[in-house]
């Protein structure tokens, strides 16, 4: 039996999905970016009203997103050593990989899960990193 997880800690889903779903001794998390919960703001991120980036901070949005993924796990009962696969999604792996990379290395360091990352064309809404991750319960 597997059992879905939705948290007011963490921005609420763009769609129908929970934040996480538990089966057996194992956490999947669904598609999480850097919004803030209880909002739609994307840190680091200001648009006009055109839609075109007044400021852009990746850095920003990078740890935000570790943040949403660390406060998903926690509420689901595991929590970031836990982590065994996490695939992430950047929209310009030319402009922002190095950033990312440096990021990941500084959070991930300890726990050390399997990686992959992929450019993709969009992601939801105007984020420019999401991280989809599986993790353990102990």
């Amino acid at each position: 039996m597997s059992s879905p997880l939705l948290t007011d800690k963490a921005a609420k889903p763009l769609g129908l999905y929970p934040h996480s779903r538990k089966v057996g001794q194992l956490l999947f998390l669904s598609g999480i970016g850097p919004r803030k919960a209880g909002t739609d703001e994307i840190p680091g991120l200001t648009l006009d009203k055109y839609g075109n980036y007044i400021t852009f901070d990746f850095e920003a949005q990078c740890r935000s997103v570790f943040e949403n993924v660390k406060t998903v796990l926690e509420e689901s009962g595991s929590k970031w050593e836990n982590l065994v696969d996490v695939t992430v999604f950047l929209v310009n792996m030319k402009r922002d990989f190095h950033i990312y990379n440096k990021l990941y290395a500084e959070y991930f360091k300890d726990a050390m899960p399997c990686r992959t990352t992929v450019e993709v064309s969009s992601l939801p809404s105007s984020i420019s990193i999401e991280l989809k991750c599986i993790a353990t319960i102990d």
